[in-house]
């Protein structure tokens, strides 16, 4: 580096740099071609324990201690960032010459660090930070990352496992997805194994319930907002979801419920992956993958002017139909079981099991609430077991069974006695009242038969 200042006759001449000099807390100073000070800041001067005016006109040598600008004279040659020796401290300075026509008239000094233990503070007080700004992007990636993958998608059915096979094959991509599917199918199980199936698996996985923002507030919340933007701002601004996504993938839960001044909005970022804060001026580049899904027909609400086509046909790229329960009954006896450890294994309880008699009725409903109607279905169940093991027809709603049930009234004592007599009753009456074979057909002793219908009163004729 040869020269940074080009001055005139007078290397101190123009205003500008005379109200630079003395309006900065810089140590800085200039001298020319011998060695005088023409020009040194009133922060190096007091520095150094001097009045600025008796440095003036003074040889550089006589001022400062161990001072090289002279060296940087007479070679011209820029020594930078190098370490020198003040008032008893080890400082860190640049001296630059200052070139004319090719020749060197004189240099200019500036102290980067008054003590090299100042700089080490400095190096310790970045690393501080770069500490706690890992530790920040470590939390945030926790919360916002794909908890689930493929393997998570519990099913084995024809149609799951094509949907298993597709998910793997366009997660590779960049290109948007969109997820259909009625409510409760699980869209976005499906829409975290895309992102952690793609090279964006590491990076943020950010979901965003597009009916859950209040519309005034969505632009910001999205997008971001800088400081003074609007009432309540926060000071410094705010970033949006979309940056703090930059990577990795948005998850637009809920596509159909967007208001329109935000598809406007969403369409414009899929035309130039850019977004522009509330009250800013210039727009930034963001890379993100967009997923979205939706229990709604994107395509009738286009023909009825709710939902924009341009914004339809952006987003359904690539699609995804998540198929309902009753679709997918063969899928019903692995997910009913895996649902029901999962509740046993939440609440720290014995695993239970589901009755094959059960499992024919789950698979006989149609359910119109799909696989979050099952699992409420087995939490009830496995609450109202007590200490039972096993799910049971009768644990099941009404609507699935046709029986009535009144858990309230009976106990688990009284239900089992009370089957245990119905079918004692039954086998008598089917045997025609011969004790050897109704013993033999419930699996007892003719003994055990006896013991049973005293104790509970079942008469002889029966």
């Amino acid at each position: 580096m040869n020269s940074i200042i080009k001055t005139e006759d007078s290397i101190s001449s123009t205003w500008f740099l005379d109200s630079i000099i003395h309006s900065t807390n810089e140590l800085v100073v200039i001298i020319n071609k011998t060695g005088i000070i023409e020009e040194i800041s009133d922060a190096y001067a007091e520095f150094l324990g001097i009045k600025r005016e008796n440095a003036l006109g003074r040889n550089v040598s006589e001022i400062i201690e161990n001072t090289r600008l002279l060296e940087v004279v007479e070679t011209g040659i820029a020594d930078i960032e190098s370490t020198q020796r003040i008032n008893g401290k080890n400082m860190i300075a640049t001296r630059i010459p200052i070139n004319k026509d090719g020749e060197t008239v004189g240099a200019f000094g500036r102290v980067l660090f008054k003590d090299v233990d100042d700089l080490k503070k400095l190096y310790e007080k970045i690393d501080k930070m770069k500490t706690e700004l890992n530790l920040y992007k470590s939390r945030f990636l926790k919360l916002n990352s794909s908890k689930y993958n493929v393997d998570s998608i519990i099913g084995s059915s024809k149609s799951i496992s094509q949907l298993k096979t597709n998910i793997k094959i366009v997660a590779k991509t960049n290109s948007n997805v969109l997820i259909l599917g009625e409510s409760g199918t699980g869209k976005e199980l499906f829409a975290h194994a895309v992102h952690s199936s793609s090279k964006r698996d590491n990076k943020p996985f950010i979901c965003i319930n597009c009916g859950s923002i209040p519309e005034e507030l969505m632009e910001s919340e999205l997008f971001g907002y800088e400081e003074g933007a609007f009432t309540g701002a926060k000071k410094g601004g705010k970033i949006g979801l979309f940056q703090a996504a930059n990577s990795g993938t948005i998850f637009l839960d809920e596509i159909g419920d967007l208001p329109m001044s935000m598809q406007v909005k969403i369409l414009r970022f899929l035309q130039d992956r850019e977004i522009q804060k509330v009250g800013a001026s210039v727009r930034e580049v963001v890379d993100v993958r967009i997923v979205a899904a939706t229990n709604k027909n994107l395509e009738e609400m286009v023909k009825t002017g709710q939902f924009r086509s341009d914004l339809y046909y952006r987003l359904n790229v690539i699609t995804i139909k998540v198929p309902p329960l009753r679709e997918r009954k063969d899928d019903i006896t692995e997910l009913s079981k895996f649902l029901v450890e999962k509740f046993t294994a939440k609440e720290d309880m014995e695993t239970r099991r589901i009755s094959d008699k059960t499992l024919e009725y789950l698979k006989l409903y149609d359910w119109p609430g799909n696989i979050r109607e099952l699992e409420n279905v087995l939490e009830r169940a496995v609450n109202f077991l007590g200490n039972g093991l096993t799910i049971l027809p009768e644990h099941l709603p009404e609507a699935l069974t046709g029986r009535k049930q009144d858990f309230n009234t009976k106990t688990l004592k009284e239900i089992t006695d009370e089957v245990e007599i119905n079918a004692i009753v039954s086998f008598l009456i089917h045997h025609k009242n011969n004790k050897t074979e109704t013993a033999n057909a419930l699996g007892i002793s003719r003994t055990s038969l006896y013991e049973k219908m005293k104790k509970y009163e079942i008469s002889d004729e029966n």
